[in-house]
């Protein structure tokens, strides 16, 4: 996964309208729920069948620290999905995204292009298009540069042109580096 669809799944996870299980009883019990059979989980958590029913079973309380953040990781995947579905729905259609990265940004206009040499910190709140066109890149398997390009479109629309009142000489936004990124919806 790249640092977009990473944001994307964190904002996802602030939604949560109720904490996902915290055993590891109760977490390889809702993994099998979700797959439908201790061999398929044990094939997600590159583990055995055996060792996912004595998960299930209590007789092993801890598992190793790699498979334990695998399981984590694999059940907050999964976790409330209609909740995330809403989420995302009502970012798509009316709220918007609200996107806040430090990042190295590079423009192409009228009078030629440049990397600017220095970090910004923006905090953007980008509209519903953007962030139906970002889900929709999510979900077809778009890559980490496709959808930074949504995001850069949408930057350059909304903070460099705002809104057509300036910079109409602006014709492409590109982010370089990203320190880090966050999306909020």
């Amino acid at each position: 996964m790249g640092e977009i669809d990473d944001a994307i799944e964190r904002a996802d996870r602030e939604a949560f309208t109720k904490d996902p299980p915290k055993t590891l009883k109760g977490q390889v019990g809702f993994l099998i729920k979700q797959f439908g059979s201790a061999k398929a989980v044990a094939a997600e958590l590159g583990v055995t069948a055996d060792s996912v029913n004595r998960y299930r079973r209590g007789a092993r309380k801890h598992a190793r620290a790699d498979v334990a953040a695998k399981i984590d990781d694999t059940v907050k995947a999964r976790w409330q999905p209609l909740v995330r579905k809403r989420r995302q729905k009502q970012a798509a259609t009316t709220g918007g995204i609200t996107v806040e990265t430090r990042a190295r940004f590079g423009y192409t206009s009228s009078a030629g292009s440049t990397d600017d040499g220095r970090f910004r910190r923006l905090t953007v709140h980008l509209p519903a298009t953007y962030a139906q066109r970002l889900f929709d890149a999510r979900d077809t398997g778009a890559s980490d540069q496709a959808m930074r390009g949504i995001i850069a479109e949408g930057f350059k629309e909304v903070y460099f042109q705002d809104g057509g009142g300036r910079a109409l000489g602006l014709s492409d936004v590109e982010i370089n580096d990203i320190d880090y990124l966050d999306l909020d919806y």
